[in-house]
């Protein structure tokens, strides 16, 4: 499985407390099983963005999927693969 990360901003959604923020996070994680990904982690972040989401995905289609389920609960995101470190070094190193 491939490792995706989006960077989540709650700029389009009117959150009117950290209770259905939360619960916002159940949905999504329900509805990313259903495209076939995993979501492994997610952190609320300083900086540029709010939230950062950590997920594993089969395929780029569920990858898009997953993304999609994030914007059609009005948050915006910026969704990219990423490689571990040590693999991107094989990788380097092969070439």
């Amino acid at each position: 499985m491939a490792t995706y990360v989006s960077l989540v901003d709650v700029d389009d959604r009117d959150v009117q407390n950290a209770q259905e923020l939360s619960s916002l996070w159940g949905e999504t994680r329900t509805e990313f099983e259903a495209h076939e990904a995993d979501v492994i982690d997610s952190y609320a972040i300083l900086g540029g963005h709010d939230f950062l989401v950590l997920f594993e995905a089969p395929d780029r289609e569920s990858a898009f999927k997953s993304a999609l389920t994030l914007r059609r609960h009005g948050l915006s995101a910026e969704t990219m693969e990423i490689t571990h470190t040590d693999d991107f070094a094989h990788l380097v190193d092969e070439v």
